[in-house]
């Protein structure tokens, strides 16, 4: 297991799998500059070492989103250019999380709120605890919901669901979220853990180059027509065909036996 020091994250590398714990618990992990700097290093720094990443956070919630006491977001009366902040901090997290080959999944824990709740659901698999709430807490602050969320609600949910949800900012119980398709499952929060453990390994050990040209095919398609999106499955199944995972994962089968994939 290795461990990389960082002020406000925990990184924890096991085997294929990397575990990135949000880490001011006294805040409940609202992001400040230097966490979202430092998650987005975590990232990186595991982009060719891990299979699978695990995001989650610290003591009893997820993420509160942006620290609104930070200085950066403005003192003493002063006006900040919130745009700058979203072009040079949220947008490349958000594109980061995306754009990585490895399938993340985010383990909900608790409250996932403003960015925090974005941040969450740009991952690509999320799997929540029961006591999880996903609020959409900008409108209490005058702005919009940034870090994708805006792009993302109506695409999970639906239009009168995202505009409830943005709106309102009433909280959404985890049970909810995952009836309306805005999460992948949830769970009872004893359950999380293992829940969690077991999908990463399962992931960790499926061959990569297929579950990254997945990811990026599903992500991508909002773009296409369906003869655009046929052609990119054929061009996609042409190059995974010739790929060493592909003959071993057949041989496996065929030789009743556990594959090994090596990622090429």
């Amino acid at each position: 297991m290795g461990r990389m020091a960082y002020e406000t994250v925990l990184l924890e590398l096991t085997g294929p799998i990397a575990r990135i714990t949000l880490n001011r618990p006294d805040k409940l992990n609202s992001f400040n500059t230097t966490m979202n700097q430092e998650l987005r290093d975590a990232l990186r720094s595991v982009e060719h070492s891990a299979r699978v990443v695990i995001l989650t956070g610290a003591g009893r919630g997820f993420c509160a989103g942006q620290d609104l006491g930070e200085r950066s977001m403005g003192s003493g009366g002063h006006a900040v250019d919130l745009g700058v902040t979203v072009e040079t901090a949220w947008n490349p997290l958000i594109r980061r999380i995306v754009e990585m080959p490895q399938p993340i999944i985010a383990r909900v824990n608790g409250v996932a709120a403003g960015a925090g709740a974005n941040v969450a659901l740009a991952a690509d698999i999320v799997v929540a605890a029961r006591s999880a709430k996903f609020i959409q807490s900008f409108a209490a602050i005058g702005l919009v919901p940034d870090s994708g969320g805006s792009w993302v609600l109506p695409r999970l949910v639906g239009q009168a669901r995202a505009l409830g949800m943005t709106l309102t900012g009433e909280p959404l119980p985890a049970e909810t979220a995952a009836d309306w398709g805005l999460i992948w499952k949830c769970v009872d929060d004893d359950a999380l853990d293992d829940e969690v453990d077991a999908l990463a390994e399962r992931l960790a050990s499926l061959p990569p180059l297929g579950l990254a040209a997945t990811k990026k095919l599903i992500r991508s398609t909002w773009a296409r027509t369906l003869e655009q999106e046929l052609n990119e499955q054929r061009n996609e199944m042409r190059r995974l065909g010739y790929s060493e995972d592909y003959r071993e994962g057949v041989a496996a089968f065929l030789e009743k036996r556990d594959p090994t994939f090596v990622g090429r």
